[in-house]
């Protein structure tokens, strides 16, 4: 008399047959996490590279400075970039300064950096504004985009 129960060499087949499955799909939810910030890279230098321009058009051909950067583009500002109380017509350009989203820093540098610890490169005189955290997707390097 035969029971019902699945034999040892049925089991192997089928744990076998799941990790087949799984070395195929696993990689592919990575590749889509990397791809989603990418994306989320690319929109965010759009957006603040858009905003510096538009601070640039209203505060005579000047970029905020490094050291003031946050402030002044987070809040109002005057004509000389001025975040303190007075008449303050232009901005805030931007909500916060967004995250990195392969750092998940968002702090403002003038150095490079590769360590991927750093969030954004600035170059105050240029209004250059990129990714600083040293990675790449796609072979493409973060801070050529």
């Amino acid at each position: 008399m035969r029971r019902g129960a699945f034999t040892l060499v049925e089991l192997l087949i089928v744990v076998i047959i799941l990790g087949i499955l799984a070395a195929v799909v696993i990689p592919q939810f990575t590749d889509a996490s990397t791809d989603a910030r990418g994306s989320s890279l690319t929109m965010n230098l759009q957006t603040v590279r858009g905003q510096l321009e538009l601070y640039k058009l209203q505060h005579g051909g000047t970029y905020p400075t490094l050291a003031n950067f946050a402030n002044q583009m987070t809040m109002t500002t005057d004509a000389a970039g001025s975040t303190t109380a007075g008449t303050r017509p232009y901005g805030p350009y931007l909500q916060r300064v967004p995250n990195n989203p392969f750092s998940n820093a968002n702090d403002v540098s003038s150095t490079v950096s590769s360590d991927g610890t750093k969030g954004w490169y600035y170059e105050q005189a240029t209004g250059v504004f990129k990714a600083n955290d040293g990675g790449t997707t796609a072979g493409i390097a973060h801070s050529s985009l």
